[in-house]
């Protein structure tokens, strides 16, 4: 707590001020362009690898970067998309996974979250994920068989998020668009879904085409 502490000490003194002139427009309203859906891991810092300053980015994190499908049993997760998407007007949703991820470990053996009830059951959130993982990179090591879940795992949950009502109307006017990235802890490197090519590919590569978003491809693991 005492590290916490001096650094909010920290941020009034020195990184507060001379950005205290867009905190006080922020204090009035935000307008995010942007809805960043990611893990909830430690080691992601949604701000920092998009280099974004406050009020840009509309985050919601959870254990594996988890849409539930319209009509199925969430927490917050749909309330917090659906605000995003009608009453702020997002023009981007962004989901986005990463190396290493404990959840979809956890998916991949149930083992190791059975003293953690709550947490199996959300992940049946993401049992299409495991079921094509198991049924098509049994092939693989495990380390790329991790890499191929949280590969897999962001384009099930990108159909899940077209699901939703306020995000399908919004797509079918145009105005709104869905991308999948995940992101490699110990490179720094980010890698989009591209429907052209049906891979994840670097982010400096990525070309997006809206009339394409529909695609959906199980992917060799990339990263």
């Amino acid at each position: 707590m005492q590290k916490l502490i001096e650094g909010i000490h920290q941020f009034q003194e020195k990184n507060f001020r001379p950005l205290q002139g867009l905190f006080e427009q922020l204090s009035k309203e935000q307008n995010p362009e942007t809805l960043f859906i990611t893990c909830s891991d430690s080691r992601i810092d949604p701000s920092l690898i998009t280099q974004t300053q406050p009020g840009e980015l509309f985050i919601l994190r959870n254990a594996g970067n988890i849409v539930p499908a319209h009509g199925a049993a969430g927490g917050g997760e749909i309330a917090t998309i659906e605000f995003a998407v009608t009453a702020l007007g997002v023009k981007d949703i962004i989901i986005c996974g990463h190396s290493h991820c404990g959840a979809m470990k956890g998916l991949l053996e149930p083992e190791l979250t059975k003293c953690c009830p709550s947490m199996t059951s959300w992940l049946s959130h993401a049992e299409t994920t495991r079921r094509i993982v198991l049924d098509n990179y049994q092939y693989l090591d495990e380390d790329k068989l991790l890499t191929a879940t949280v590969e897999e795992n962001v384009l099930v949950q990108l159909e899940h998020l077209r699901t939703l009502p306020a995000v399908a109307s919004r797509l079918v006017k145009g105005d709104l668009h869905v991308h999948g990235w995940v992101y490699k802890i110990e490179t720094g490197e980010v890698f989009a879904y591209d429907p052209k090519s049906k891979q994840f590919v670097p982010i400096a590569k990525y070309q997006y085409l809206p009339e394409e978003t529909e695609a959906r491809h199980s992917t060799d693991a990339m990263i």
